[in-house]
């Protein structure tokens, strides 16, 4: 019978991790903050700076711009237009 060696055993975990988990990672974040780009150009109103301002944060803080994009100026977005009046019927 062939004895395992510990740290071969161990190199190879770090190795498999580096190598399929880091990427998953990687492509998550980058899909994670084009999704919320999009959303930005999208659906972020054009009333003022505010469209322009997020779009600049996003495209320098990347995944960090979009993460704070999600967590604070979506949730406002969506409250602010659930308080809005429904439009009028054939305006």
């Amino acid at each position: 019978m062939e004895q395992v060696n510990v740290a071969e055993a161990v190199f190879g975990l770090i190795f498999s991790l580096l190598f399929t988990v880091v990427p998953l990672v990687f492509f998550a974040l980058i899909g994670f903050w084009i999704w919320m780009l999009v959303d930005c150009v999208t659906k972020e109103s054009s009333v003022g700076n505010d469209k322009i301002v997020w779009i600049l944060i996003l495209l320098f803080t990347n995944w960090i711009g979009a993460l704070i994009y999600f967590f604070v100026r979506r949730p406002q977005r969506d409250k602010n237009r659930t308080l809005a009046p429904p439009p009028l019927p054939g305006r």
